[in-house]
């Protein structure tokens, strides 16, 4: 015994502000909404618990929060996975900024020990400036030089 209730169907996601296919229906209960036939009516049956409003389907992200804090980690970062250009990953601007930062740093630790005196502090921070040193490491190098 199939009975048509899209009208219940209809006014009751007006009454419950969603869509019709979040509307349920106590199956138990079924005579007694085909009889509604206003807003009130099924509010009243909404009250009695025959009509309900489903919940929202969510998409779970737990499997994507477990696959991102293992990339935290460092996991599936190899070259396999990679896709694109070194640049298309890091630019290069925000290469040289990381590179450029860290040698500034190191620079004005030389200078705060006393490792490095002034005049030879502006000649290196205008060699890094010219992108003369690779790496912390380099400059680190080219200072150990410098003193023989």
């Amino acid at each position: 015994m199939l009975m048509n209730l899209s009208l219940q169907r209809r006014l009751a996601s007006e009454v419950l502000k969603c869509g019709k296919n979040r509307i349920w229906f106590n199956p138990e209960m079924l005579e007694e909404i085909s009889t509604a036939s206003t807003k009130q009516d099924i509010r009243e049956l909404i009250e009695k618990g025959a009509i309900k409003k489903k919940s929202v389907k969510g998409v779970c992200r737990s499997r994507i929060n477990k696959k991102r804090l293992k990339k935290v980690r460092g996991r599936g970062r190899g070259h396999g996975r990679r896709r694109g250009k070194k640049t298309a990953r890091l630019t290069r601007k925000r290469i040289w900024i990381m590179r450029i930062r860290a040698l500034r740093r190191r620079l004005k630790e030389l200078k705060k020990s006393g490792e490095i005196d002034t005049r030879s502090y502006r000649i290196l921070y205008r060699k890094a400036k010219g992108g003369e040193f690779r790496s912390v490491a380099h400059l680190n190098s080219f200072v150990q030089e410098m003193k023989r």
